[in-house]
């Protein structure tokens, strides 16, 4: 004859379910099978959370609507990462998140735009003729994909004082 799980949890522990409970104590979230402990975590850690709630659901331990109802989460978020772990299991939450590279400013068109600074131009005038954003190539310059060439005009002679390292007067 099977023996009957009651439904005890440890007095601070709210429940999930029947058979879950959960708690907060010292910036760590503590889950619960019953008074034993199966899994910690720290408050802050959202991806963690994410793993643990999705595989409650998966494993069928827990059911969506009761994820929902105990953290207050959307059900669009716990679809959202249930189906993560479906399809990546545990990696897909701790994996780098994916961006969208740049589209605009190819290989190509960098050496291209190197070109042109380094014959001195500005970047208005690199954009205006290249029909770019002048922020796209600013941010490039920033990222260091792109580097501005200080133009040093050696035409002018000016005199200088070694010692006071400042021009001289007549």
């Amino acid at each position: 004859m099977p023996q009957m799980l009651l439904p005890m949890f440890p007095y601070e522990a709210t429940p999930i379910n029947p058979l879950l409970g959960f708690c907060r104590k010292n910036d760590m979230v503590y889950y619960f099978n019953g008074m034993m402990p199966i899994f910690c975590h720290a408050v802050t850690d959202l991806n963690s959370f994410r793993l643990i709630t999705s595989q409650f659901v998966e494993n069928r331990v827990a059911t969506q609507k009761d994820v929902i109802n105990a953290f207050e989460v959307s059900k669009i978020s716990v679809k959202r990462y249930v189906k993560i772990y479906r399809q990546e299991g545990a990696n897909g939450f701790f994996k780098p998140r994916k961006g969208r590279g740049s589209a605009v400013l190819i290989p190509e068109a960098l050496e291209k735009i190197q070109g042109y600074l380094n014959e001195g131009r500005s970047v208005r005038s690199i954009c205006d003729e290249m029909d770019l954003k002048a922020d796209t190539v600013n941010k490039a310059i920033r990222d260091g994909r792109l580097h501005r060439v200080k133009v040093i005009d050696v035409d002018v002679d000016v005199d200088v004082d070694v010692e006071k390292k400042t021009p001289l007067t007549n």
